[in-house]
Order: C-alpha cells, then structure tokens, then sequence
C-alpha cells in the first residue's frame, strides 16, 4: 500500500507545523507584551511601537526575500537552498531569546529585522524543495496538508500562548518559542542526504520522481 506522501514532503510539512505552532504562541501576546514590556504600560506608544515592528518587519523581508529567490534559481541542485532553509530557520530561533532582552523599541525593531532576514532567507528555499519533491498527482492534496497543518499548529497554539503567559509570564513563552522553532530546524537536517545534487557533468540536477515505496 503506497505511502501518502514522500519523506521530503512528510519532513517539511512536519517542520513547518512545529514553527508555526511556536510562532502562533507569540502572536495573541505579543502586542501586549510590548505594552508592558516596553512602553511601560503607555497604550498608545505601544500601538506605534506595535505598528513599526511589523513595518520593519514586512519592508525588510520583501527587500531581500526576491532577491534571494532569483539567487537560489540561479544556482543549481539543492544544497543551496537547503542550507539557505535551515540557517534562515535557525535564525529565526534566536529572535525570541532576543525578545527576553529588550526593554525599549529599537530593541524590538532590530529582532524584527533579524526575524524578516532569517525568515526571507528560509521561506523561498524551503518552497523550492517543496515544489521540486511534491509527488506527481497529488499536488493539491499535499498542499492541503501543508496549509491545514500550519493553520492548526497557529490555531491551537494561539489559545495556548495566552494560557502560558498569563500563568507563567512572558518569558516562558518565549523560550517556548525559540525551542520549538530550533527542532523545527533541526528537523529539516534530515532531509540533506535526499536533496537534489549538483549534476557537474551537465551543469544540471539529476531530477528524478521522489520514491514513495510501497
């Protein structure tokens, strides 16, 4: 009986759940963590500081998020943008930690940089693998599961974030986050030996059908 789907396809679904589900910790808290945290309780600067985070944000990751994606299309195999996926995930890990540390807004706007350029770095990498690995006709049904998964992992972790820092604080959260952000990074260590090489006699890939096994 065939598999539903490849181990590529099975290990970066799985990997992208568990960094949406940590990131989706942060998001029900995170305005009110810089109302505390960082404006010292002034709603107002808060709802600036909260806006300019997300600029900083949004502007840094579509400055370099394209220019990334015509890089790693110009490189052939996929070691490039394997190792692209996993640094860029592994840096995004860090940004929570950094998160524990600040306690004035530029403090929160230069994460924010750091999470748009590790986030540009491993999203455009991770969708070419994705695209090259899907399995023949099951296009649809794979990216079902992709999407379903990361919007139950956001979903469950959302009401959960808010549990975590009212009981524990925000901190806690955050560690949360960095944690389940790094497995997810380390997740995708295992899929090195099953990308696409660098073909040097023609300059290509060798592109086969991924195996699905019976």
């Amino acid at each position: 009986m065939p598999k539903l789907f490849n181990k590529i396809i099975k290990i970066l679904i799985t990997s992208d759940f568990f960094l949406n589900l940590g990131w989706g910790l942060l998001s029900p808290i995170f305005a009110i963590f810089i109302l505390e945290k960082i404006t010292d309780g002034d709603s107002l600067r808060a709802v600036e500081v909260a806006g300019f985070s997300a600029l900083f944000y949004w502007i840094t990751k579509s400055i370099f998020e394209i220019p990334i994606g015509w890089f790693l299309d110009k490189k052939y195999g996929e070691k490039d943008d394997f190792w692209f996926m996993v640094i860029g995930t592994f840096i995004t890990a860090v940004v929570p930690i950094g998160y524990l540390f600040s306690y004035v807004p530029w403090h929160i706007y230069f994460f924010q940089i750091i999470h748009a350029m590790g986030m540009a770095m491993a999203l455009p990498s991770w969708l070419a693998i994705f695209t090259r690995h899907i399995d023949k006709g099951k296009e649809a049904f794979e990216w079902s599961i992709e999407t379903t998964s990361i919007g139950a992992g956001a979903g469950i972790a959302g009401g959960i974030g808010g549990l975590i820092a009212a009981s524990f604080g925000f901190k806690v959260v955050f560690v949360f986050v960095s944690s389940l952000t790094f497995f997810s990074a380390i997740l995708l260590m295992f899929v090195k030996n099953s990308i696409y090489p660098k073909s040097k006699e023609s300059g290509a890939m060798h592109i086969e059908k991924p195996v699905v096994g019976p």
